[in-house]
């Protein structure tokens, strides 16, 4: 395990704005674009209707993950107005960021199997060195406070096929007591991420990626069978080694009661609560081999009994090739389109939504998502942070390239964004995992 090293004084670079100062919005074709061309300011919007037929696009090219390349003097490029900071690094794969209603940091460092803890100081710095609150918990990810609001009584922790309860109380740094396995019998494999959110006081979801690609080896069944397996389970619902997965739970704050509040989503990779209307949003990766700009991968408000098309529809009623005519046009025309389409294969991993009051008024209400960069693209998109725009509560569909810089050539990049949190100072925290940092974006001070 790598020592944690924190930055006392960190880097501090000034924001750059986008490298050719185009403000316009890109759509349509226009809007595709790769890592070369990402700089702060850069806004896209997608449509459903710019999907590109599959079989004209579908490509057999494989790709391949970016190579590592050390970060040296490198900084990130974040817009005019603003400054990034380095406050963390020498970390275990840091994924999922939280922040404690008392102000503390929470980060899963899914590689060293921690939860660890930094405590902000006066000027929002983070200190010398975090504090472990647990450990010994393997691919650890999601995080949520219970019951939400200004006193929560426990920490809830995921892991790849379980959930476990931590007493807490405000202020805690380190755990008073073993975690209490709440929930045991997540299905293991494939996609691992396992994020968390509390909706209320009585309710936590539950992610659940999927197993594999466009559910492979999945068994066909009658229409009667189906309709016979959904009366127990969910509209939508896939079966066999799908069963349960590519969907969001709902569990009651003991692990009880487990459903399935949602379906079709391939991997809802990372969640967050809408200030504005206490909705749930995720973002989700979408599925791979139907070319280079196919599918939109998304963020979405997660409607409860919802179905989002996986893995026989994608972006509403689209049907992918690979698995046509195994289910009828019912359930394709239930198949919901997301809300915000983004570039295929950025990979999404991480969301929330702006609620400080540092940065500039615009941005109260809108979110921030990470793209941790796909395999499956070349050449290769996503290693950035992009901020999704609102107004009066309901998303735009556009997106703006907030944080960019994290890749070197084709071939290398020297980090991959991940988790994201707004800090009770009204900066931005990001960790990425490529590097094993974590970073800190405030707006600088007026003149």
């Amino acid at each position: 395990m790598r020592t944690v090293v924190l930055v006392l004084l960190g880097f501090l670079v000034h924001g750059m704005a986008s490298a050719a100062g185009d403000a316009s919005l890109r759509t349509g074709k226009s809007a595709f674009g790769n890592w070369s061309d990402d700089a702060p300011g850069v806004r896209r919007q997608f449509h459903a209707g710019d999907l590109p037929d599959p079989a004209s696009v579908r490509s057999t090219v494989s790709a391949s993950p970016a190579q590592h390349a050390a970060r040296g003097a490198r900084m990130p490029s974040v817009p005019s107005g603003f400054e990034v900071e380095l406050v963390a690094q020498g970390l275990d794969g840091p994924r999922v960021l939280r922040i404690a209603p008392n102000g503390d940091v929470f980060l899963a460092e899914t590689g060293g199997g921690r939860v660890l803890v930094f405590r902000p100081g006066a000027d929002g710095k983070l200190p010398a060195e975090p504090i472990v609150f647990a450990k010994g918990l393997a691919d650890v990810y999601g995080i949520a406070f219970f019951p939400p609001g200004p006193e929560p009584t426990a920490l809830y922790v995921a892991q790849p096929t379980r959930v476990l309860r931590f007493p807490y109380r405000s202020g805690d740094t380190q755990a008073s007591a073993a975690g209490t396995v709440v929930l045991k019998d997540i299905p293991g494999g494939g996609h691992s991420t396992r994020d968390l959110v509390a909706p209320n006081a009585q309710q936590l979801l539950v992610a659940v990626g999927s197993a594999s690609n466009i559910a492979d080896g999945l068994p066909k069944k009658s229409a009667e069978d189906i309709a016979t397996f959904e009366r127990t389970h969910a509209r939508g619902a896939a079966w066999g080694s799908e069963e349960r997965r590519a969907s969001v739970w709902s569990i009651a704050a003991d692990g009880s009661s487990p459903r399935l509040y949602a379906t079709g989503l391939r991997n809802c990779a990372g969640m967050a609560m809408q200030p504005a209307t206490k909705l749930p949003w995720c973002v989700v990766n979408e599925r791979d081999g139907l070319g280079n700009d196919l599918p939109f991968e998304y963020a979405t408000r997660v409607r409860e009994h919802g179905f989002y098309g996986w893995p026989w529809f994608y972006i509403g009623g689209h049907i992918d090739p690979r698995r046509a005519g195994e289910r009828d046009d019912a359930l394709r025309a239930e198949a919901i389109t997301p809300d915000v389409l983004i570039q295929p294969h950025s990979a999404p991993l991480g969301i929330a939504f702006y609620d400080g009051a540092m940065f500039p008024p615009d941005y109260r209400g809108d979110a921030f998502v990470t793209l941790h960069g796909s395999w499956n693209r070349t050449p290769r998109t996503g290693y950035k942070v992009v901020r999704l725009r609102f107004k009066d509560g309901t998303p735009t569909g556009e997106y703006v390239d907030f944080m960019t810089g994290f890749v070197v050539d084709d071939a290398h990049a020297w980090g991959r964004p991940t988790g994201v949190a707004v800090a009770r100072d009204g900066s931005l925290l990001v960790s990425e995992d490529e590097g094993g940092t974590v970073w800190r974006v405030r707006a600088k001070a007026g003149p």
